[in-house]
C-alpha cells in the first residue's frame, strides 16, 4: 500500500518510486543516489577501432565487469549502498538501502579477440578501445552456366 512519506518528498514522489521500483527525482533540490539510471555510451569509428565511453557515476572499478561472449562486448555495474541518518538521540529518522545495477551489450563480432580490447576506468567514465581485426580477403570462383 502507499503511504506519503513524512520526512521528504511527496505523494507524487512516492507514487513514481512505487511505480518504477527505485527512487525517482520530482523536485530538482533532492538527492538521487548517483547509480540511478541508464549507462550511456558513446561509440566512436576509427579505420583501425572502435571507441565506447560509457558513463558509470557512482561506481567503482570494482563494481564494473567487461567480457567477450559469442561476438558480444558485454558491460555491466553493480552497485549497493546504504544511508543512514541519525537525530542527536540515535533514534532513526530515516535509513535508505539502495542496489543498483546496468548491463549493456555491444555486437562487435565474432573474429574480435579479447586480448585486442583495452579498458580503463576514470572519474565514472569506462573507455573502453576495440581493435579491429582485418578482415581475410576472400576468394571464390563463380560458376559459370
Amino acid at each position: 500500500m502507499l503511504y506519503p512519506n513524512i520526512f521528504k518528498g511527496t505523494v507524487m514522489d512516492d507514487l513514481m518510486n512505487e511505480l518504477m521500483g527505485y527512487p525517482c527525482n520530482l523536485e530538482k533540490e533532492k538527492e538521487v543516489p548517483e547509480t540511478i539510471g541508464r549507462m550511456t555510451a558513446d561509440v566512436k569509428e576509427y579505420d583501425d577501432r572502435y571507441e565506447l565511453a560509457l558513463e558509470l557515476p557512482g561506481f567503482k572499478k570494482e563494481e564494473i565487469k567487461v567480457e567477450l561472449e559469442d561476438g558480444y562486448l558485454k558491460v555491466s555495474a553493480e552497485h549497493s549502498e546504504e544511508k543512514e541518518t541519525q537525530d542527536d538521540g540515535g533514534k532513526y529518522i530515516r535509513k535508505e538501502r539502495h542496489n543498483g545495477k546496468l548491463k549493456r551489450n555491444f555486437y562487435v563480432g565474432t573474429r574480435i579477440k579479447s586480448d585486442s580490447i583495452k579498458a580503463a576506468f576514470e572519474n565514472g567514465v569506462l573507455d573502453l578501445t576495440v581493435m579491429k581485426e582485418p578482415e581475410e580477403a576472400t576468394k571464390e570462383l563463380i560458376e559459370i552456366k
